[in-house]
């Protein structure tokens, strides 16, 4: 819609940012109202950390108060493709996986909604699907500049990604069950990582930043061959999407800083990890986001180290908790200081993220 009278990508950048921060800071007061009056409240596991005991009852699937203004500000602001629509689309599959999970929580009262087979099963699904989108789509064009010669350009199956120093590799067949396994890893990463009041939307804020940098390289023919990275036409209206992500998180923010009065739920996690994992797809950016999410790979490792531990050991832990926030808890650390030093080193990472960007030796 605005973007015809907007032509500039940059300017679109800040107004769609704007746009999201402002439309949740306006449906926030009234989604948290909504979900009260319906009883959605958090229901807190009761083997968990003890203080969060106090938290059973607020509201939860409060992640629309970010996604509504995500669609609504991509809507107005972007220009259609095959890149947004695609991360549109895998935004809506998850949050829709997440939406039925939050009720079904509610329903049974219970922490736990859906199996975890139920869960993976649908995320897989959905994965597919916009895999296969990417691999298979004619439209897509992407190409490299050779080294040493910024005028010259190879030209990338749709199948090739990004690596770190390294420049693009080709997957081939690879690709398909590659794209899936860091689609869901992301979507389950964030989700994990959604346990303290603040912690996954400050933590996926500062993630989407790099990808906001990503894409508008790699849709900009100077930057991406200067930078010698892969040039994508069209992929840099994704800038929007991310731009999106951050004003729709700080705007949540505000309400879920600690003491939260709203909590995402599964409904909002399960969605930003899917966006994020879109957005690194569409970009080819994939090494890149185990990089800039280095928040969400570690939780989700704790989390898998400590199960095949208990498992193997028949009952020992690695941590006294997982996912590994809650560890830094039962250690005495506050809430806010967990929260604080997670975004910290989440801000590191987007950092290192940025500079390996840039920083492409060879090509392969």
């Amino acid at each position: 819609m605005f973007n015809v009278w907007f032509e500039p990508l940059s300017i679109r950048i800040i107004f769609s940012l704007v746009t999201s921060f402002v439309l949740s800071m306006i449906i926030a007061p009234s989604v948290i109202a909504n979900l009260k009056n319906r009883q959605i409240g958090q229901n807190v596991r009761e083997e968990g950390v003890k203080e969060h005991l106090s938290k059973s009852g607020t509201p939860t699937m409060g992640g629309v108060i970010i996604l509504i203004p995500l669609f609504v500000t991509t809507l107005l602001w972007a220009k259609y493709n095959i890149f947004v629509l695609t991360a549109l689309g895998v935004t809506v599959g998850m949050g829709i996986i997440g939406l039925f999970d939050d009720i079904t929580k509610v329903v049974k009262a219970r922490s736990l909604g859906f199996t975890a087979r139920q869960k993976l099963v649908a995320q897989i699904l959905v994965a597919v699907i916009a895999a296969c989108v990417i691999q298979f789509s004619p439209g897509i064009k992407i190409s490299i500049s050779e080294p040493g010669n910024p005028e010259s350009s190879i030209q990338m199956a749709n199948t090739a990604i990004q690596v770190p120093v390294f420049g693009m590799i080709d997957l081939g067949w690879f690709f398909l069950p590659f794209a899936v396994f860091v689609l869901v890893g992301s979507t389950n990463a964030v989700n994990l990582t959604d346990g303290l009041d603040g912690l996954a939307a400050g933590t996926v804020g500062v993630s989407a930043a790099p990808f906001l940098v990503f894409v508008y390289i790699c849709g900009h023919s100077i930057f991406a061959r200067h930078l010698g990275v892969a040039y994508i036409p069209g992929v840099g209206e994704l800038t929007i999407l991310c731009a999106s992500i951050i004003g729709g998180c700080l705007g949540f923010l505000w309400h879920n800083s600690h003491p939260a009065t709203v909590f995402m739920g599964d409904t909002g996690s399960l969605a930003l990890g899917g966006a994020l994992g879109a957005v690194a797809l569409c970009s080819k950016t994939e090494a890149y986001l185990a990089i800039a999410g280095g928040i969400f790979v570690i939780e989700a490792l704790s989390v898998i180290l400590q199960v095949s531990y208990f498992k193997i050991s028949k009952g020992k832990r690695i941590f006294k908790m997982s996912p590994i926030h809650h560890h830094f808890e039962l250690c005495g650390w506050p809430e806010q200081k967990v929260v604080m030093r997670f975004w910290t080193v989440g801000l590191m990472f987007a950092l290192v993220s940025l500079t390996l960007f840039a920083s492409r030796l060879v090509a392969l």
